[in-house]
């Protein structure tokens, strides 16, 4: 028998809503976004009752070109402040931090100095030492913290035990389950979040889910972990991500029943700025190449270059696919 947290017409206070559009959504155009655009979605975002914005990742100056990137790369805290000021709404700030990818000990501000509130932590399975490391860091220097294990799809049960256990022991605030390739399935979704969940009730976490649209499934499969008990879900408007992006804003207010939250604001955002965005060229959803990498379970970097080639030889590159077997 499934055990499943409340009903369709009931809520639950404990679900948090985080928006990543600036943060997945700017691997789509190298963090390239305009003032008004980042303003805009930040009091919208405030207006919808969403719990958590994400600016950007904290990468370091020194692996990344600064001129190749918008400012939302690197997420100094005076470009934070330029666009909040000192926050003065319900909604918190995060960034992500990745494994390797960032200098955390220099660029990463003591809590009381800074405008942001949680520090997502990204890593792989093999870099969790790493990780544990960056989680105390952030923690002694009073953060909110979470922990994102990607491409779990790819990890062996082993292994995801082993890692839940180390990171049940570590002073981390919430762990996400994250489907970077959108290979799972809903049953899949049910196993990985009970076992997330158990781990998280043993040391007293909450759990997050972060879902990729390959397979049109990341919708489906955030409402499938909440009924688990997840309770951070990651959205972003119009789903707008790498790739085949993620589970949309707009479908994720819809569906939860907290009147605190309001489509209404996410709309009038969309209407101003990202219909405009994709008249650009900026691309990003679901295609072929995305459901076949998804199906694959594989890294979409084979899909995101098919569709920038603008490839329609969908059975060429499923063989492709196949080759690399």
């Amino acid at each position: 028998m499934s055990k499943k947290k409340g009903s369709l017409l009931s809520y639950r206070p404990d679900i948090k809503v985080v928006d990543a559009t600036i943060r997945d959504g700017g691997l789509v155009n190298d963090f390239h976004f305009k003032d008004e655009f980042i303003r805009d979605l930040y009091i919208a975002n405030a207006e919808a009752g969403v719990d958590y914005m994400e600016f950007g990742y904290k990468a370091s100056k020194d692996i990344f070109n600064e001129s190749d990137f918008g400012p939302w790369k690197f997420c100094d805290e005076d470009s934070i402040r330029r666009i909040v000021g000192d926050n003065d709404t319900d909604m918190k700030i995060s960034v992500m931090a990745d494994v390797g990818r960032c200098n955390y000990k220099r660029d990463i501000l003591p809590k009381s100095e800074s405008v942001i509130d949680l520090v997502r932590i990204a890593t792989y399975i093999n870099t969790i030492p790493s990780a544990i490391h960056m989680i105390e860091h952030c923690h002694n220097l009073g953060y909110e913290t979470t922990v994102n294990i990607m491409a779990i799809s790819n990890a062996k049960e082993a292994e995801v035990s082993e890692a839940l256990e180390l990171i049940g022991q570590s002073p981390v605030d919430g762990i996400y389950l994250v489907d970077s390739y959108g290979s799972l399935y809903m049953e899949q979704v049910d196993d990985l979040a009970d076992k997330y969940l158990a781990m998280a009730e043993e040391h007293g976490k909450f759990v997050g889910i972060h879902a990729h649209n390959n397979q049109q499934l990341a919708f489906a499969n955030t409402i499938t972990a909440l009924t688990r008990g997840v309770s951070y879900l990651d959205a972003t408007a119009s789903g707008m991500g790498r790739g085949a992006g993620n589970c949309s804003t707009e479908q994720l207010l819809g569906f939860l029943k907290n009147p605190k939250y309001s489509i209404i604001p996410i709309l009038k955002f969309l209407e101003k700025h990202i219909e405009p965005l994709k008249k650009e060229g900026v691309v990003w959803g679901y295609n072929i190449p995305y459901l076949l990498t998804g199906q694959m379970n594989r890294h979409p970097r084979s899909a995101i270059a098919a569709t920038k080639q603008e490839r329609t030889d969908y059975l060429n590159f499923y063989l492709e696919l196949n080759d690399k077997d």
